[in-house]
């Protein structure tokens, strides 16, 4: 990679990592999806500009806190002397010095007060269009805020990351996203969030069973480190059948063949995982996991709106 200069717009570029956008906005779209669909619950009929502002909120909330996430993880694993010399991913902005330390405080701080910016006019467009509970909806932003910092803090060095991801990037993003949209929740809504959680998690677990030998060298015991690399490849694996699972309860029966698609190429990810195991190869099948859960999400988007 050429040379960066040092807090140049390219460094800051790749330290938000864009590509990890995906992961976050996928929630917002399948939730939208469901909102606009003939099964949808609830609603008062707020007009097509109204309800397009507050998807376009929630999306902007979720992007900001995604940059944010990202942000906190580069600076604290930089502290923590987690991003060493060997590391196999993307370099990081701190580690390789594009990005001071402080500088990045400094913009952990600017995203979060966007975002918060952004998920405050997000309750004040909802709440004009349907009654919602406030407060309630406060402390789950509260709350996204709070586990941005035990993420990488505390919670992935002891095998929690698995967790918060099933929580922030499937429970709360669809489930949210459609109650502020709809002013209910729906046995759908929840099937959808439950599978965009454990579809979503695919991609950590290939990057924490890329990162296993490093992770164990720096403490980080993330599930695949406790529980091996087996348990990782079965667990990629079974994650994106038990999220199809529970997809193909919440769309139309009609709909369920899309599923054919993204079900065969998870499963020729399994087959690439098992077979490069390990080393820089398993960057290509973590772009490959994240292409896959964008099909997921467009096929799910498909099978609700049709």
């Amino acid at each position: 990679m050429p040379t960066i200069r040092p807090n140049s717009p390219k460094a800051w570029l790749l330290a938000a990592r864009p590509k990890t956008l995906s992961g976050a906005l996928a929630p917002v779209v399948i939730a939208t999806a469901l909102a606009l669909s003939p099964s949808a619950q609830g609603g008062s009929g707020a007009s097509p500009a109204a309800f397009w502002t507050v998807a376009a909120l929630c999306l902007t909330f979720a992007a900001l806190m995604q940059v944010a996430a990202n942000f906190i993880n580069d600076y604290f694993d930089f502290r923590r002397g987690t991003d060493a010399a060997d590391r196999l991913g993307p370099e990081r902005a701190c580690q390789q010095g594009w990005v001071t330390p402080r500088a990045m405080l400094l913009a952990i701080g600017l995203a979060l007060t966007l975002a918060a910016l952004a998920g405050l006019g997000l309750l004040a467009a909802a709440s004009q269009t349907q009654d919602i509970n406030m407060p309630a909806l406060m402390g789950m932003g509260a709350a996204c805020i709070a586990f941005a910092f035990l993420y990488t803090t505390l919670l992935s060095y002891c095998g929690g990351g698995d967790l918060l991801v099933w929580v922030f990037f499937g429970l709360v993003p669809v489930a949210g996203t459609y109650y502020v949209l709809t002013g209910t929740l729906s046995r759908e809504a929840w099937l959808l969030a439950a599978a965009m959680g454990l579809v979503t998690d695919t991609l950590l677990v290939v990057n924490n069973y890329r990162d296993r030998a490093s992770d164990r060298r720096a403490g980080k015991r993330t599930l695949v480190v406790a529980l091996g690399e087996r348990f990782g490849e079965q667990f990629y694996l079974w994650q994106g059948l038990a999220g199809t699972a529970l997809a193909a309860l919440a769309v139309p029966a009609s709909s369920l063949w899309l599923y054919l698609i993204y079900i065969v190429g998870h499963a020729l990810n399994y087959r690439a995982m098992r077979r490069i195991h390990s080393g820089r190869g398993l960057n290509a099948l973590i772009g490959r996991t994240s292409l896959a859960m964008l099909t997921f999400t467009l096929l799910t988007a498909a099978a609700l709106l049709a």
